[in-house]
């Protein structure tokens, strides 16, 4: 920083590396003084401090009183110039960074510190130098804001006795060597294969676990389908049995009942005759081994035959039912009627 020039009313320019900053040159003594919004302007008489000047009108006594030093009251930014630091793992960066102060004690910033723009400024480089060690390259990156906020604290605990408070402090670039930002850029293709890897295992296996689970939920259906199916089956083969069972019992008994009537013996020859002469009509057309009665062509014979098989039949038949029938039936069925009333 350069030094500030002697008397002036016009306002001179502060030349750095980092920055050019106007600020208003040290006034004369005019006996009425103006002094300007948000600027202090320190006075000694003789030599000696006497006071500050508030901004609005002010007298001061010629040749006696003299403005000694020029302090604006506002924010100043202040660019920290690029400089190396070598953080916890022994890697060397390129950092630089953005200081905002303000002037709180006129006084001691005038009296404090020759030049406290330029003590604030070499503290900040100092300071951010020892917070960097203190940190792997890692994390410099992911604790910015710790490391902004750690260098405020410390600028503030050494400034407070030249009345200058430090607001906040910005990292604006981090430059690291080619090599390390190659092995870096690696690191982190390296990180992202492995979570595209780690994803597409995920996804195979969730693919797998639904592939399982479809199957799973199909084989239960099937199996739940062909159960039913079965009961279906069962039910409707037992539906058919029963109907047959019915139909032919209602047949047999329809028989019976046409036997009973007249001429029911001669119904019943006929009927066996057909079918003697529809099964002999069959025979040699469905094998080549048959087997024929000896009087195969007695067709009358073996009518009488069948017929007097089916006499025997009956005869035991109404034998056997005539033993199982009960006494108190037998009584009841021969006890004459009640009279007519």
């Amino acid at each position: 920083f350069g030094r500030r020039f002697a008397m002036g009313t016009v306002p001179v320019l502060w030349a750095t590396q980092a920055q050019q900053r106007w600020v208003s040159s040290l006034p004369m003594n005019t006996v009425v003084l103006f002094v300007p919004q948000q600027e202090s302007w320190v006075v000694e008489r003789m030599g000696r401090f006497h006071r500050i000047l508030e901004p609005g009108l002010n007298f001061l006594i010629p040749i006696l009183d003299k403005i000694r030093y020029v302090q604006s009251l506002k924010e100043i930014v202040i660019d920290v110039p690029e400089q190396s630091a070598v953080s916890l793992d022994n890697v060397t960066l390129q950092i630089d960074g953005v200081l905002y102060l303000r002037i709180l004690d006129p006084f001691k910033a005038s009296y404090g510190v020759e030049d406290p723009e330029y003590a604030v400024t070499q503290l900040a480089q100092t300071t951010m130098r020892s917070e960097l060690g203190k940190l792997t390259l890692d994390k410099v990156f992911r604790e910015r804001e710790t490391l902004n906020t750690n260098i405020v604290h410390s600028i503030n605990q050494a400034s407070d006795d030249w009345g200058i408070r430090c607001l906040r402090y910005e990292i604006k670039d981090i430059h690291v060597p080619p090599r390390v930002k190659e092995s870096m850029q690696m690191q982190v293709e390296a990180e992202r294969k492995k979570r595209a890897t780690v994803l597409e295992s995920e996804g195979h296996k969730e693919a797998a676990i639904n592939v399982a689970e479809g199957r799973k939920q199909a084989q239960i259906l099937a199996s739940e389908g062909q159960k039913a199916e079965q009961i279906n089956n069962a039910a409707g083969e037992a539906n058919a049995v029963l109907a047959k069972a019915e139909a032919k019992a209602k047949a047999i008994r329809l028989l019976s009942e046409a036997l009973a009537e007249q001429n029911g013996n001669a119904a019943a020859s006929l009927s066996v005759a057909e079918q003697y002469v529809s099964a002999f009509s069959k025979l040699a057309k469905e094998s080549n081994t048959i087997l024929l009665p000896s009087n195969s062509g007695d067709i009358s014979g073996m009518v009488t035959q069948a017929m007097a098989i089916y006499g025997s039949l009956a005869k035991q038949s109404s034998k056997k039912i005539e033993r199982v029938t009960p006494e108190w039936v037998m009584e009841k069925s021969e006890d004459p009627a009640p009279p007519a009333q």
